[in-house]
């Protein structure tokens, strides 16, 4: 009796499964599809076999010792989740051919006369960094790449995770997770034609920040309110992070184009979210003397145009590597700002339309 409820429970299971993973919008049998539609087919397929996941998953929680454990578990099963979703969206894309993309040129017998030239191959994109790429999706739709890959309309592999620091994402760890995926495209002959990074904001803000923030003195530039040598060395560390990634480009897959971006100028209005932060305004309250929010914004400021002019030599000294300068596409007020770090939803729309055009400029016609 008791196996003949498992198996109705089971079976109830299966079909509910199933129905969350059925097309929102009728998909052809045959011809290009969307990415929605890619994605939509993706999920049917493996919708076959949702008992094996939710047994491993079971499996790995119930023997684990801690919750720091438990977390890294999360993350290295959301990662696999996340590539495996890739594959085999991407898969049904270069199957089916993608809509609108234009059509390969025919070579000469390869088709019959009046048959239809396939799309060309989708652009493989994959992305590493910190919350501007992985906001969470609650939150008015999630973060920069959650919204680019709706506008590019292909799939972007987004290895990223909030709160991420350069010296971590390039520390060891999460550096041969990197070189992992590099070797993965590789292996499956699909090598990345683009890595999208978003990196250095979390490293210069935060609990550091008091380091180099000098106390308000009234008439002083803002930059000279930075303390340089201090600054200096907490830049020097995220660009070694940078040269490093650089590098392992270079090595591991020389054709793959690097992407980055600076932030744009972050107002230190003292607002966190989900308990977390506020990441600029404590800093500037035990510097002491601050008489308003222009005047730490206009600190800010200098801060991440160092930044930026950090990234511009980057592009200007190493092939194959694009610096996306979009500071000022933001006002800056409050009302852009989801909090003192994130932009809200129209503030991270604006960015991403940015991304869009510059993408589509490097990559005329590869894109639907």
């Amino acid at each position: 009796m008791a196996k003949k409820k498992t198996a109705r429970r089971t079976a109830r299971t299966a079909k509910k499964t199933a129905k969350r993973a059925k097309p929102k919008a009728s998909v052809a049998a045959q011809g290009p599809v969307s990415l929605a539609q890619a994605k939509a087919i993706a999920i049917q397929r493996r919708a076959a076999k949702p008992a094996v996941k939710k047994a491993v998953a079971d499996a790995s929680a119930g023997t684990l010792a801690t919750e720091r454990r438990r977390l890294a578990l999360r993350k290295r099963a959301d990662l696999k989740e996340r590539i495996k979703l890739y594959e085999d969206t991407y898969a049904v894309m270069l199957e089916r051919g993608v809509k609108n993309l234009a059509p390969k040129p025919k070579a000469p017998g390869a088709k019959a006369p009046g048959a239809k030239a396939p799309t060309g191959a989708p652009l493989r994109i994959m992305a590493e960094g910190d919350s501007w790429f992985d906001y969470p999706v609650p939150f008015f739709g999630g973060g920069l790449i959650d919204r680019l890959e709706k506008r590019l309309g292909l799939p972007i592999l987004n290895s990223a995770q909030a709160g991420d620091e350069v010296r971590y994402m390039l520390g060891v760890e999460q550096r041969t997770k990197l070189e992992a995926l590099f070797d993965r495209a590789n292996q499956q002959g699909k090598p990345w034609d683009v890595l999208l990074f978003s990196g250095g904001g979390n490293d210069i803000v935060g609990e550091p920040l008091c380091l180099w923030v000098e106390p308000w003195t009234a008439g002083t530039p803002p930059a000279a309110l930075i303390d340089k040598p201090r600054y200096d060395a907490a830049l020097g560390i995220v660009r070694a992070g940078y040269e490093d990634l650089i590098a392992m480009r270079d090595r591991k897959s020389p054709g793959t184009r690097l992407v980055f971006h600076a932030y744009d100028f972050a107002l230190p209005t003292g607002k966190g979210i989900c308990m977390l932060g506020p990441w600029l305004k404590p800093a500037f309250d035990y510097r002491g003397g601050y008489p308003d929010l222009a005047a730490r914004a206009a600190v800010v400021k200098a801060m991440l145009l160092q930044f930026a002019q950090m990234l511009a030599a980057l592009q200007a000294s190493h092939p194959n590597v694009t610096f996306i300068d979009a500071q000022g596409t933001l006002d800056a007020h409050p009302d852009w700002w989801h909090n003192e770090l994130h932009p809200n939803s129209k503030g991270f729309d604006e960015f991403t339309k940015r991304f869009d055009h510059d993408l589509r400029a490097l990559y005329p016609g590869r894109f639907p």
